[in-house]
């Protein structure tokens, strides 16, 4: 057998069995009591919205592509909703105070201002969680009316 053959074996074989070890799934399959619909009122535009671009990397329930099965995508994936949530959990926002609730709704406005969020990386794959003008508006408006909101009451 050839050096070549060998490697393209042993290399095979590592790629067999790195799928046996499957990252933790992040699917709680229940709305958390500090959910952001719970704390907030959202439309039905603007849960269909968050739910189509965000929920996946920033809640606790991912609906997961066919691909997370194979690794090491699955590994990059959960990095990725590890770090998304870490920036914004849009299931435990209730769990944050006045003031980063406030930061938080300012950094979503500055995310679909600036085009950095959802992730073109995201959106390639997923077309239908790319922001439309409409859909930037409407969820820029509900922004808008939850940040008034909070700095109104005490």
């Amino acid at each position: 057998m050839s050096r070549t053959k060998k490697w393209l074996l042993v290399l095979f074989a590592v790629f067999v069995a790195i799928q046996f070890i499957q990252p933790a799934r992040n699917k709680s399959g229940q709305l958390s009591p500090t959910d952001i619909s719970r704390i907030y009122s959202l439309s039905g535009d603007v849960q269909v919205i968050l739910q189509k671009s965000c929920f996946d990397c920033h809640s606790n329930n991912t609906t997961y592509p066919w691909y997370s099965n194979i690794q090491p995508v699955g590994w990059w994936l959960a990095s990725h909703i590890r770090k998304g949530k870490a920036a914004l959990n849009f299931s435990e926002f209730g769990n944050y105070s006045r003031r980063r609730q406030q930061n938080k709704l300012q950094s979503i406005e500055n995310s679909i201002n600036d085009r950095t969020m959802p992730l073109p990386a995201y959106t390639l794959i997923h077309k239908n969680a790319a922001l439309s003008p409409a859909d930037k508006r409407i969820l820029l408006d509900w922004v808008n009316t939850a940040k008034t909101r909070l700095s109104t009451d005490k």
